[in-house]
C-alpha cells in the first residue's frame, strides 16, 4: 500500500526566541515493512544544523530555531510503500544489543500492577499468543480516551488511571514484556485510519522481541498488529527517545503548538 503522508509541526511562541533547539525523528527509513518512494523535511523559522543516525539507527535532524523567531514551522511530507507481514519485523538488529531494550526507563517501570500483567507471560509457552493476550488485558484495562494523560506519564500512572492513548498502551507493554524477561521497544509512525485522513496525532506502538519470530508489533490501542497500514518513523526504549519531534527552549513567554497531519492511500 502507497501510503501518502504530510505532516507538519507549528510552534508559535509568545516573545522571540533566544535560544530553541528541536531534535526530529521525521524521517522514515526502507526496511522489511516498508520502502521509502519519496519524502522531504522543510523547515521555516529555523535551520536543520544536522542530520545523523542515533544509536537506535534512527536518522535525526537538530533544528536551531532563528534567534528572533516567534514562530517555528517543521514540515515533514512524502510517500512510503508498506509491506503487510503481519506485524513481524524478525530478526533484524542494530548497533544497540537486545539488552539494551531490557532496561526500564522513567517511562516503563513494571509496579505492582504491571507485574501481575505480565505473570502469565513470563510463564507461557505460546509467546506470541500470550503477547496478544497481554495487548487485550492493557486495553481493557486502559480504554483509549484523549486528555487524561500526558507525554511525561508514566505506564504506572496510565493503568492507574485507567485511561490513555497510544503512547501509553505503548509503555505499558513494554514495561510488561520487559518484566516477564522479553526485550521490548517503543515504535513511533503513522496508521492511515479508515473513516478519515485528517488526524490530530502520528502514532505509536510496541514491539516485543520472541525467540522464535524476533521483532513482533503489538498495536494495544487497536488490538492489532501493524499491518500495511502502518509507516515507521523511530524506534526507542520509550517516547522520550522515538518522538517524532522533541526539543528544548530558552528564554520567557509561552508556547503554542498546532500538529496537522494526513495519512491517505
Amino acid at each position: 500500500m502507497d501510503l501518502h503522508i504530510s505532516h507538519t509541526t507549528r510552534y508559535a511562541y509568545d516573545t522571540p526566541v533566544s535560544y530553541a533547539l528541536q531534535r526530529l525523528h521525521l524521517r522514515p527509513q526502507s526496511n522489511i515493512m516498508q520502502t521509502v518512494l519519496d519524502w522531504t523535511v522543510t523547515v521555516d523559522g529555523g535551520v536543520i544544523e544536522l542530520t545523523c543516525e542515533d544509536h537506535h539507527g534512527n536518522v535525526i535532524d537538530l533544528v536551531n530555531t532563528d534567534r528572533g523567531a516567534t514562530e517555528l514551522t517543521v514540515t515533514a511530507s512524502g510517500t512510503v510503500r508498506t509491506h503487510d507481514r503481519a506485524g513481524v519485523m524478525g530478526k533484524v538488529y542494530g548497533a544497540a544489543p537486545l539488552w539494551h531494550f531490557m532496561q526500564d526507563t522513567a517511562l516503563t517501570k513494571p509496579s505492582k500492577d504491571i507485574r501481575a500483567l505480565a505473570r502469565p507471560l513470563k510463564s507461557a509457552t505460546d509467546t506470541l499468543r500470550a503477547c496478544h493476550a497481554l495487548s487485550a488485558q492493557i486495553l481493557a484495562a486502559v480504554p483509549y480516551l484523549i486528555g487524561q494523560t500526558y507525554t511525561n506519564t508514566t505506564a504506572d500512572q496510565a493503568l492507574t488511571g485507567g485511561a490513555g492513548v497510544c503512547q501509553d498502551h505503548a509503555h505499558i507493554m513494554i514495561a510488561a514484556a520487559r518484566y516477564a524477561g522479553f526485550p521490548a521497544r517503543y515504535v513511533s509512525g503513522y496508521l492511515k485510519l479508515d473513516d478519515r485522513i485528517d488526524q490530530d496525532a502520528s502514532h505509536a506502538w510496541a514491539e516485543v522481541h520472541l525467540p522464535t519470530l524476533g521483532w513482533v508489533g503489538f498495536d494495544v490501542s487497536n488490538g492489532i498488529s501493524p499491518d500495511e497500514r502502518y509507516a515507521r518513523l523511530a524506534i526507542g526504549c520509550d517516547a522520550s527517545d522515538a518522538a517524532p519531534v522533541k526539543g528544548m527552549r530558552m528564554g520567557d513567554g509561552d508556547e503554542s503548538l498546532i500538529v496537522t497531519l494526513q495519512v491517505q492511500q
